[in-house]
């Protein structure tokens, strides 16, 4: 990706790596970008999670676009999943969500969506990038700077709580059941679901349960969500209820615990929705999008029961695509970006909650019955810092210990050496029978890397 960019936005620090600066700069330039074409008043859509720093980032960006003559649509804290709910429904410009999703309260980040609520094309991000760096002749612009709107073109800010109403009212209008006789857990990560998916679940009838929902602004995603999925799995267990689900801290994401508190995760959850989507004549061209993070063990339980599956690189963004340009309905990945086309253009964990209970509700199965066919292999993955990734990848010693590896597990396991997407990091992904194999496995390509003198 660029400079500043990632495949989940611009994503780093608040205040040292992610600055208001910047986000003034993406507001100004989104604010004239898009009147290029008409000169039409620009409309923005703007949500942010609990932490702290959104507030600075989003008031940035709100002075940013009105400053360019766009109005800004502020729907205040919500998920990400509802901002491009609201700019696919409500003919916006883009979205703009302000979210570091599952990281730590002290990181943030500015994730942008089309006027279709998908994530923004890399053109766009590329001039985004020069106007950051202040390459303006390479935009065509003349000036200093983009021109300031005056008088009656400034742009407006509208408060735009009623759009995540909105959102709230769709999700629970997707249910075919009533959860009337289910005691649910809900851990909301102290992020942007804390009092929407309550509102949802309650809605539909749940006896709701929920844990981590009283952000402090410090608080969120700390021993809390997805991430610590082993939270909700105790609470699961102690208070036994029937199933629990964890969310990240802008939503996007969902990890569930069934009924004896087990961790049911994003390759389970993608099963479980296979079957129910097909049973239901839904799920396009009997297919499921994975990324090569998933584990073996989902694709050997697809494979048994007949369904097809494809992959792609690491990134809920390359998920979607692939669906798009393929037709298919349903992908994820094992961390709990579900995707369900049908619904909705990006994950959404509290409508894949949804669709995990009406998949229990019609089988008439607990969930540990549903994902049972799906065993997981012992998957570890190492990490290691490196100065030059394209070499790591491009080195023959390494290449010869991944494929020694690989001859060596045969067909009972497997191993992945990528890049990470937004460090200077390489890792080593190992399946293997044994988590002892894994970690052996891992080891010797790393001792390889570091041999090299490559880390």
């Amino acid at each position: 990706m660029g400079k500043y960019f990632g495949t989940d936005g611009f994503r780093g620090e608040a205040g040292v790596t992610l600055t208001s600066e910047h986000a003034y700069k993406i507001g100004r330039f989104l604010g004239w970008y898009y009147a290029q074409n008409d000169g039409h008043k620009v409309r923005a859509v703007i949500g942010k999670d609990t932490r702290r720093s959104s507030y600075m980032f989003e008031y940035a960006i709100v002075a940013g676009l009105t400053a360019s003559g766009a109005d800004a649509y502020m729907l205040h804290v919500t998920t990400t999943p509802s901002v491009s709910y609201a700019v696919a429904g409500d003919d916006f410009d883009c979205g703009i969500m302000i979210s570091a999703s599952h990281n730590p309260y002290y990181d943030n980040g500015i994730k942008l969506v089309n006027s279709h609520g998908e994530k923004i094309d890399d053109s766009t991000i590329e001039q985004i990038e020069l106007y950051l760096d202040g390459r303006l002749e390479e935009l065509g612009i003349t000036t200093p700077d983009i021109p300031f709107a005056t008088g009656a073109d400034l742009g407006q800010i509208v408060d735009y709580a009623a759009g995540r109403n909105r959102y709230i009212g769709y999700l629970i209008s997707l249910s075919r059941y009533s959860f009337k006789q289910f005691r649910v857990a809900l851990d909301c990560a102290n992020g942007a679901s804390w009092m929407i998916a309550k509102s949802v679940f309650d809605a539909l009838g749940a006896k709701t349960y929920t844990i981590n929902a009283d952000p402090d602004g410090l608080n969120i995603n700390r021993d809390a969500g997805s991430t610590h999925i082993e939270v909700l799995a105790k609470y699961v267990r102690e208070k036994r209820l029937d199933i629990g689900f964890a969310f990240d801290g802008d939503a996007d994401r969902c990890i569930a615990v069934d009924e004896n508190g087990q961790v049911v995760n994003g390759d389970h959850i993608l099963y479980v929705l296979a079957q129910h989507l097909k049973k239901s004549g839904e799920l396009a061209n009997n297919t499921v999008v994975t990324t090569i993070m998933s584990n073996l063990g989902l694709y050997r339980a697809l494979e048994k029961a007949g369904f097809s599956y494809e992959q792609t690189t690491v990134g809920d963004r390359y998920v979607y695509e692939n669906m798009q340009q393929n037709g298919h309905c349903l992908g994820g990945e094992q961390s709990g970006h579900v995707i369900l086309s049908k619904y909705a253009t990006t994950g959404d964990g509290i409508l894949t909650a949804i669709k995990v209970m009406e998949a229990v509700i019609s089988s008439k199965l607990p969930l540990s019955k549903l994902a049972e066919p799906v065993k997981m292999l012992p998957q570890v993955t190492k990490n290691v810092r490196v100065a030059d990734k394209a070499a790591v990848r491009e080195n023959t010693a390494v290449k010869k210990a991944v494929e020694a590896v690989r001859a060596r597990l045969g067909n009972t396991g497997r191993i992945l050496l990528r890049e990470s997407g937004t460090e200077p990091v390489m890792r080593v992904m190992v399946e293997a029978p044994t988590e002892g194999t894994c970690d052996a496995c891992a080891s010797e390509v790393l001792a390889v890397i570091r041999a090299e003198g490559l880390a």
